[in-house]
């Protein structure tokens, strides 16, 4: 297949990855992660595939409520770190030497710092929580993103046509909405599709550290740092499946926003 249709199939296995994924915890119901001492630490089997936990609680129902709370929190916050990139790198390249030496300062910096320890500085000082997870997420995923879109807008301002429109009396805005942002929008989809994995990746991290989101809710992380302590009991279902369900959903996001980096790539669209 050609670069076109490895596209095309990976985007609709990762879809269909993620509607069933959403679909099974929105039909599964509370009674499945319910406590129940009567079948706890049960090991897989055909009535729970995932088996159950200590408190008896179905582990397929909770990794799939769990999924469901990750991939909200990652679309949350690669949505809003996309549009921080997009709206940075724009300006960065486009409202002169001062305000590009600015962003671009503050894009060296927070490259330069590990993202899960910026992560976990900003949700601590927020409080942790959904709130200070996605924000923490939100600032310290767009550098890289800002970067290119910058590099883009700068190719942009010189052609042609751009060069045209500001002889003929258009204004920035003008320019930008009309000329500059269109050609944006592919490496904007881009930018997010390749942050969605990191930022499931980086809310269950510091969710099993205890720094995310509350042990009340079943999400991945959560889930992960409940189990270790069950491991050496033998229970390693409780840690497995979990685990490699959010493998799969990440690696999955990761080769669909790689195959669209390189679709977009004038050098490598055509293989």
């Amino acid at each position: 297949m050609n670069r076109r249709q490895k596209t095309l199939m990976t985007t609709l296995c990762a879809a269909l990855l993620l509607i069933a994924v959403v679909a099974g915890a929105l039909l599964i119901g509370e009674e499945r992660i319910a406590t129940n001492f009567e079948i706890r630490n049960a090991p897989p089997s055909l009535e729970h595939p995932f088996g159950t936990d200590w408190l008896g609680r179905d582990m397929l129902a909770r990794t799939l409520k769990g999924l469901t709370v990750s991939i909200g929190v990652g679309v949350i916050a690669a949505t809003a770190s996309a549009v921080i990139a997009l709206v940075l790198g724009m300006l960065a390249a486009t409202m002169g030497k001062m305000v590009d030496s600015a962003i671009t300062w503050l894009i060296d910096l927070l490259l330069g710092v590990p993202h899960l320890v910026a992560l976990i500085l900003i949700s601590f000082t927020l409080g942790g929580g959904l709130k200070g997870v996605v924000v923490g997420i939100a600032l310290t995923h767009w550098p890289s993103l800002a970067r290119v879109i910058r590099a883009e807008v700068m190719q942009l301002r010189t052609a042609e046509y751009v060069l045209i429109s500001r002889k003929l009396g258009k204004s920035q805005w003008w320019i930008a909405s009309r000329h500059i942002l269109p050609h944006m929008l592919p490496q904007l989809l881009v930018g997010f599709v390749l942050l969605f994995p990191h930022a499931i990746l980086h809310e269950a991290s510091i969710s099993f550290l205890g720094l995310g989101l509350s042990p009340h809710q079943p999400a991945i992380g959560i889930i992960l740092s409940e189990s270790m302590r069950y491991l050496t009991s033998g229970m390693w279902w409780l840690a497995f499946f979990p685990g490699i369900s959010l493998l799969m959903i990440v690696r999955a996001f990761d080769i669909l926003g790689e195959n669209l980096r390189k679709l977009t790539d004038p050098h490598s669209a055509h293989q």
